[in-house]
């Protein structure tokens, strides 16, 4: 990207005067976009100490060429900053400067996904400066709070004069704890509107540390969640209903069963995703008050990778089945970014923990790469899945995560590991193996054993292989099961 001073002001203002057409926009916008525009105005980030316009600044006052094989660079989308780490080289050609830089294959993807995501999960970003006391909102925020895009954004200070007179205690211990513990915290609260509208949203915030390790700003999203709001609102009202008789109990365990069912159907496959066939099966609790919130999913992703997963919610009843339904629906929409199991479990944790009401769950999720036949994989405190080799079974590495939901913020492990023709793995919930008079090293070396005695030939190996493993599983718990089972062509 070429750039001209403008004027002869000292600093110059830059322009945009060329790009040529190996280009690519980090922020995801098209090249005729930028051209044409002030630099400060395409990316008013870069004036941050440290920052891309201070280079730019440096090489045309003193012609020497700058590098940098790692520059952060900054850019607002909708109002939300994304960064992003590039090799950067700026040098001088007579009064011009060039601006070159060299990004990871997926920034721009990420950028344009990032907006999708805020749009479709009707989610808006901010930022306040705690120094300028300057805010900056996107797009979506301004909808939410029912005011024109030219409308001033409201600084958090001012956000009791907009929360409901019931909720502003809410909204005090929220600011209280953001701004002056300087923690991250999230609330929920009705916004009212100066339309007369008013609106269930949640608010999650963090504070940003600037390189002196001093708080300098807040980060943070609002989500509008009224239409979640009045589902629970309806539910609690049938909960209500269905609870004064004993009957009515009983239809509401149905009601639940048949939810999971049409959600999760008790058998399925052999599917066929690229060269990976597909099974799973879900065997519900015997008792109907038992109904839990065990779920498995399958399915081709915009990548050419198939997403592999089970998870159990904890607890049983209609909580656990609601809660099962938004863990899955999120981490489905979560896959379509590209990213790895390992960060795809470390965002679903985030939505369990700020976006749900005391929800705690386990999970392991799979990337299967059909290419290279190489499966990538991470746990949130559940059980190893098991690989099926030639007629020796082994349980897969055990890798560090904590189970979803328990904080706000976590880190997984991930592991990766290549497959031939005719392996097997079988990914599953704790009902399949748990037992009161046993430990589970010894629960885990049964189902070892069990794997290996399984069918392993024929058309339908791997729905006998599943099939077995129910049959013949000594579980004695009565818990909700799913198994995923996957093997390589």
């Amino acid at each position: 990207m070429v750039l001209e001073p403008a004027d002869d002001a000292v600093p110059p203002r830059f322009v945009i005067r060329h790009a040529n057409p190996a280009f690519v926009d980090f922020a995801g916008r098209p090249t005729a976009a930028l051209v044409g525009s002030p630099l400060l105005e395409a990316y008013p980030l870069a004036a941050r100490e440290g920052g891309l316009l201070g280079a730019v600044e440096d090489v045309h006052a003193t012609g020497t060429p700058f590098r940098d094989p790692r520059m952060r660079l900054a850019a607002l989308v909708d109002g939300v900053p994304l960064s992003t780490d590039a090799y950067v080289s700026v040098s001088r050609h007579g009064s011009h400067v060039t601006v070159l830089w060299r990004l990871a294959d997926n920034t721009p993807k990420i950028a344009r996904l990032l907006h999708h995501a805020q749009r479709l999960g009707r989610i808006g970003g901010f930022e306040e400066d705690l120094d300028s006391r300057q805010v900056v909102w996107n797009d979506t925020l301004f909808e939410l709070y029912g005011l024109p895009a030219t409308a001033r954004p409201i600084a958090l200070d001012e956000l009791t004069e907009h929360a409901h007179p019931d909720d502003r205690h809410a909204v005090d211990r929220f600011l209280r704890t953001l701004l002056h513990h300087r923690r991250p915290a999230s609330t929920a609260f009705r916004l009212q509107r100066p339309d007369g509208v008013s609106r269930h949203v949640r608010v999650v915030a963090e504070p940003v540390h600037d390189p002196a390790e001093r708080v300098s700003a807040v980060r943070g999203a609002y989500q509008d969640v009224s239409a979640q709001h009045w589902t629970e609102v309806a539910l609690a009202a049938t909960r209500d209903q269905l609870a004064q008789t004993e009957q009515q109990a009983a239809e509401r365990h149905r009601l639940v069963r048949q939810l999971q069912h049409a959600i999760m159907p008790p058998s399925s496959g052999p599917l066929t995703l690229n060269n990976l066939d597909v099974a799973v099966r879900y065997r519900p609790a015997e008792k109907d008050h038992l109904v839990g919130g065990d779920w498995y999913d399958a399915l081709p992703l915009p990548s050419g990778q198939v997403l592999v997963c089970v998870g159990d919610v904890a607890g049983h009843g209609i909580e656990a089945a609601t809660g099962m339904v938004a863990l899955r629906n999120a981490l489905r929409g979560l896959a379509a970014t590209g990213a790895g199991p390992a960060q795809l479990l470390a965002w679903l944790n985030s939505v369990t923990h700020h976006l749900t009401d005391n929800v705690t769950a386990t999970a392991v999720c799979g990337l299967y790469d059909p290419e290279h036949r190489r499966l990538r994989w991470a746990r949130a405190g559940h059980l190893p899945p098991v690989l099926l080799r030639g007629g020796s079974a082994e349980c897969l590495p055990q890798v560090d995560g904590i189970l979803l939901g328990v904080i706000g913020r976590a880190d997984y492990q991930e592991s990766e590991i290549e497959l031939a023709p005719g392996d097997r793995i079988v990914m599953y919930t704790d009902g399949l193996i748990e037992r009161r008079d046993q430990g589970l090293h010894t629960s885990l070396a049964n189902l070892v054993a069990l794997s290996e005695a399984a069918p392993r030939a024929g058309a339908a190996a791997l729905d006998a292989h599943l099939d077995h493993l129910l049959r013949f599983s000594g579980a004695d718990t009565d818990d909700d099961t799913c198994l995923v089972g996957f093997e390589v062509r």
